[in-house]
């Protein structure tokens, strides 16, 4: 057998590593360092210290961008949480025709969320086929401006973000309720619980921690919506800006030969620092035993550290 080369390895794992390098570290220490500068396009750029961040407590357009952002996350967390729960509980069932449902439900996870938005858009235009309806059926006499409205607009991107992402955390869920022993519903069926009594003390316990990992993934990605938004608003944001996200603020203040390329640095490490959050969290959670164990031992060694101090003072 052939021995390989000592710098085999590296040469595999170079191409990946390069990539990284290139495509994600050096552009995240560039965004850091524009961050305290006042970079625009074709402009030397000067260092400025804080004033970029200083500046977001007195920015409209932040306030709105992160109101939406934090809305978002408020709304879309428990809903992309429990509803594909539900809907992996539903499609386990084994009736026919359920492969045909599942691959439904999954359907919308790979259309493309331009074109959904897209469709989206027109369902909900002040002529389109929401408002005809509610014409028709004399429900509303004149259309409801859906997506001139602030909070209306939020409204329906949250509805399409919900709705294409069902599918994908369903199939989470599907194999997390997989590793779920079904003697322990048997049991609890046999002492006299019911399907909701069921829910809550077995299925939810046997699932938690893909669902806290759910939970995370469906906070950051909140936090980072663009596309809905931006197709819905026509890339306006809704009336004044009101209803733009933290990324739409940073394309916005970032694009064009006027571009504040600074500015819009500042709120990407902003939304950066956001984003660590949920993930430090469920970090803590995880590694929770082993925090304990490491404060444990810290407390111990300290304690023999004091003994010792008095065992030599004597």
């Amino acid at each position: 057998m052939k021995q390989q080369r000592w710098y085999t390895p590296y040469l595999l794992v170079a191409p990946a590593v390069i990539w990284v390098l290139v495509f994600s570290l050096w552009p995240f220490l560039n965004t850091a360092i524009l961050a305290f500068t006042n970079a625009r396009p074709l402009q030397p750029a000067q260092f400025v210290g804080l004033a970029n961040f200083a500046r977001l407590f007195h920015d409209s357009q932040f306030s709105y961008a992160l109101t939406t952002s934090l809305v978002y996350v408020v709304v879309c967390v428990p809903l992309l949480t429990l509803l594909p729960l539900l809907l992996a509980l539903l499609v386990r069932a084994k009736v026919p025709a359920i492969g045909f449902f599942r691959t439904t439900y999954y359907f919308p996870v790979i259309a493309s969320a331009v074109v959904v938005a897209i469709v989206w858009q027109f369902l909900f235009s002040g002529d389109g086929m929401i408002n005809s309806a509610l014409q028709f059926f004399g429900l509303e006499h004149r259309p409801i401006e859906f997506l001139s409205d602030r909070w209306l607009l939020i409204g329906c991107a949250i509805a399409l973000t919900v709705w294409k992402g069902l599918g994908y955390y369903m199939v989470v869920y599907l194999a997390a309720l997989a590793n779920v022993d079904r003697s322990l519903h048997e049991a609890a069926a046999i002492d006299g619980a019911g399907t909701w009594k069921r829910f809550w003390s077995v299925t939810v316990p046997g699932v938690r921690g893909p669902m806290m990992l759910v939970a995370v993934l469906i906070c950051v990605a909140a936090m980072r919506v663009f596309t809905e938004l931006y197709v819905l608003s026509n890339g306006t944001g809704g009336p004044g800006g009101q209803a733009q996200s933290m990324v739409m603020l940073i394309q916005s203040m970032g694009k064009g030969l006027d571009g504040q390329i600074g500015y819009a640095s500042a709120i990407s490490i902003v939304l950066f620092l956001l984003t660590m959050i949920p993930l430090a969290i469920i970090a803590v959670v995880n590694n929770g035993d082993q925090l304990k164990e490491m404060r444990a031992n810290r407390q111990a060694a300290k304690i023999v550290r004091q003994m010792k101090k008095l065992e030599a003072a004597r």
